[in-house]
Parts: C-alpha cells; sequence; structure tokens
C-alpha cells in the first residue's frame, strides 16, 4: 500500500466523519431514513454505523433492519416503509437485479434512494450509488496473492475458495472471477474446489473440511470478511500455519490483526471502507432531499492490506477503532 493511498483512504474516513447536510437545508419537520442492509456481519454493521451517525448528526431520524439475506424480506421491508411514508431509503441490495422493482416502487413515490456496496443494475432507480467493483476487489487481492505464490510457493498453487453465490450471485462472482484471473498471471494455479461459506462459525467448518478431503491445498481465499476470518481460523486449528496462506476480502481490526500476527497464515486482504460508505450515502440522501444535485455514481476507494506493509496495516486499524 503506498502512501498516497493511505493518506486518500485516511482522508475520506475523515472527510466521511466530519461531514454533515445542516438541518437548515432541510424541510422544517425532520426527515425520516430507513437503512436496510442484507447481513449483520461487521462490514454491514460498519455500514450502517456509517449511516445512522451521519444522519442523527444532521438531526434526521434513522429506521434500520437487517433482511438476513431473504428477498422477500427485502421487499416486505421496502413496501412498509413506502407505506409508512419515508423520506429515503438508504440500502445494500440483496440483489442488483431483484432488488430493482421494489425500489422503484419507491422512487415512483417520492422516495430518494441511495445504494450502496453493489448497486443496482438499472442504476438509473437510485438518486446516487457508492460502491467498489467487486472484480476489483478480487483482482487486487488476487494481485498479492499472484506475488506471493510466485516468490514463495515456486509459482504454484492449489486454491480452495470460499465464496458467497448462493447469497449474493453477481458480487460473489465477480470477487472470485477477478481473484482466479489475477492470481493465476504467471503462476501454475489450480482452484481444487469453490463452496459457499460466508459467515466466520460457518466459514470455518466449511474450510476446515476443505482441508480435511484436499491436504494438499496450500492457498485459501475468501470472498468476504467473514470468509477470511473462518479461513484463517480453519489454518490455525488444523495446524497447518506456514503450509496454507490465506488471502481474502474486507478489512476490520480482527482481519487487520490477522496480517499482523506472528503465525504468518493470513497475507493480504482487500479493505473496503464501510463506514465512509454509509456516511457518504446518508449526506447524499440528505442532500437530494435539500434540492441538491448529487453525483450519480461514486467509486469508494478500497485498499490492498499486506502482510509485508505492517506500517500499513497499523494505520488502518487505527484509522476503524
Amino acid at each position: 500500500m503506498t502512501s498516497l493511498i493511505r493518506r486518500q483512504f485516511l482522508a475520506l474516513t475523515t472527510a466521511a466523519m466530519t461531514a454533515t447536510v445542516p438541518m437548515s437545508a432541510l424541510a422544517d419537520e425532520a426527515p425520516v431514513i430507513a437503512s436496510i442492509v442484507f447481513q449483520g456481519d461487521q462490514f454491514m454493521q460498519f455500514l450502517q454505523s456509517g449511516v445512522r451517525e451521519t444522519a442523527e448528526a444532521a438531526g434526521a431520524e434513522v429506521l434500520e433492519i437487517n433482511i438476513d439475506g431473504d428477498q422477500a424480506a427485502e421487499i416486505q421491508a421496502i413496501d412498509t416503509y413506502i407505506s409508512r411514508g419515508v423520506d429515503a431509503i438508504v440500502i445494500a441490495p440483496l440483489s442488483a437485479e431483484n432488488s430493482g422493482p421494489a425500489l422503484q416502487r419507491a422512487r415512483e413515490a417520492g422516495i430518494v434512494v441511495v445504494a450502496l456496496n453493489g448497486g443496482l443494475a438499472d442504476a438509473s432507480i437510485a438518486n446516487a450509488t457508492f460502491s467498489t467493483a467487486n472484480r476489483d476487489l478480487g483482482a487486487s487481492t488476487g494481485a498479492a496473492a499472484a506475488s506471493f505464490v510466485a516468490e514463495t510457493l515456486g509459482g504454484q498453487a492449489r486454491v480452495g475458495i470460499l465464496a458467497f453465490s448462493s447469497l449474493l450471485p453477481e458480487q460473489s462472482g465477480d470477487r472470485t472471477g477477478g481473484f482466479k484471473d489475477a492470481v493465476a498471471k504467471g503462476n501454475e494455479v489450480t482452484i481444487v474446489t469453490e463452496q459457499d461459506a460466508w459467515m466466520p462459525e460457518a466459514a470455518v467448518t466449511v474450510a476446515t473440511d476443505i482441508l480435511t478431503a484436499n491436504p494438499d491445498i496450500n492457498v485459501l481465499y475468501a470472498a468476504n470478511e467473514g470468509g477470511t476470518v473462518g479461513a484463517m481460523q480453519a489454518v490455525r486449528n488444523a495446524g497447518r500455519s506456514g503450509e496454507v496462506f490465506v488471502f481474502g476480502i474486507d478489512g476490520s481490526v480482527q482481519l487487520g490483526r490477522g496480517l499482523l500476527a506472528g503465525d504468518n497464515v493470513l497475507q493480504a486482504v482487500t479493505a473496503q471502507a464501510p463506514y465512509q460508505m454509509g456516511a457518504m450515502g446518508a449526506e447524499a440522501a440528505l442532500s437530494v432531499l435539500a434540492g441538491e444535485t448529487v453525483e450519480a455514481q461514486t467509486t469508494v476507494p478500497a485498499m490492498l492490506l499486506s502482510r509485508t506493509d505492517p506500517d500499513g496495516v497499523t494505520a488502518f486499524i487505527e484509522s476503524i477503532q
């Protein structure tokens, strides 16, 4: 991670935590913002915290729901918020395609819609979208893995993948596809197995089973935070530190500490900025409600965190604590 990228990431953190839309710019009655996420991992918790704290700092009322990976529950929540007459919905959509029709109904009802994380296939539905390209996330970690495989494993790797395709097929496919393409450059790489496990407890079990069934695997890649945590713990539990190396997506204090740990298990992750993304989403919703124009599409920077750059990892941990 270069010092320039680190400065950009930390500047984004500072801006998101301090910028608010003054209530004088909004209607006399405090706006109501509904915040919807699709699971309860740390990434989504940070995302929702960014929405909540930024909106409440501006005097808005915030309603929150986690639909726990249930498309029907998401649709029901959106329709409930339409009936209630909220002013804005800030959402991490469960599906780029299937979440669209309900959110289109919200727009038609005069509700501001801001999409976070993966966004929507029909970008015209949302007033604003804040996201990080999922294929780029996978490619970033894949490039780090490619260098590691070439330098440490003699250019050969047998890889097990933990994905989340049954939850979010588009996002999961982009993250795993980006990784596969990048890690194979200049190396002889075999993808031994790809299985779903995106929450830590399940990921420990799945990763353990993968290692047991395929003792020749020497790399595990996980496409999200929960999967990465589980893969890391599975390697430790199996006593395979120094034999199996983990790469992943997302950043958290736990993953940062994994990169700094002396066991040499977790090698690199590509971190997003969920709190900042949520904060920017809330700011955009408030700005639209105030009659201002906002950018339709905003890319939120991601950042490679690597065991080879402990100072960068430490700076990241400090920025999110």
